[in-house]
């Protein structure tokens, strides 16, 4: 199994890839301007956070928008890669009522998919001042907190996920499930 993280500037990206070759994934960081037909051979896709402000500087996130219009693989972005990912299919972004650096409580919605064997509420990392205010039509919230109604979405018709928060840092509880469950899609489009 292949799965590429996209490098969109966050400060954790390696973190993302370490992540996966922890779980025994092949897989490598590639820039975001990184020509479509160059990654078409993976299995998976992950689009890292990121420094842009999404809303305002959208064209810092290269080719984002046309892995998410070409692939069929599952994506998963993570922070300014589920906004990119949002903001691209139709939904609205803006500034976080409350801006989250730190802990926060996640309550999951739908323990399908990303979400698959793990506790209904659990603490994870956020690091961000926007946020996603709106997703986009075809989507569905996965998880929130009290702080942010869209803490993940998924895609009803592709697999393409999305979580505000980060799952690869140390601070997030069943971070590694997550990336795991993420994988485990992957095997099952494969198939």
């Amino acid at each position: 199994m292949k799965v590429y993280v996209v490098d969109n500037g966050g400060q954790w990206t390696h973190r993302e890839w370490r992540v996966l070759r922890y779980l025994k994934v092949e897989t490598k960081i590639v820039p975001n301007t990184t020509p479509f037909e160059e990654i078409a051979d993976v299995d998976g896709l992950i689009l890292s956070g990121g420094a842009p402000n999404v809303a305002s500087d959208a064209a810092r996130m290269g080719n984002n928008g046309e892995y998410l219009d070409r692939a069929d693989f599952p994506i998963l972005g993570i922070c300014a890669g589920m906004q990119f990912l949002c903001e691209h299919f139709g939904g609205e972004l803006g500034p976080g009522s409350v801006p989250e650096f730190g802990p926060v409580g996640l309550r999951v919605r739908s323990h399908d998919d990303l979400f698959k064997g793990l506790p209904d509420t659990f603490q994870v990392w956020a690091s961000h001042n926007d946020e996603v205010k709106r997703i986009p039509e075809g989507f569905e919230i996965t998880a929130s907190s009290d702080t942010c109604p869209h803490e993940a979405v998924r895609c009803i018709d592709r697999p393409i996920y999305g979580v505000q928060f980060h799952p690869e840092v140390e601070n997030t509880e069943h971070g590694p499930e997550i990336f795991q469950n993420f994988l485990d899609i992957v095997a099952e489009r494969r198939r």
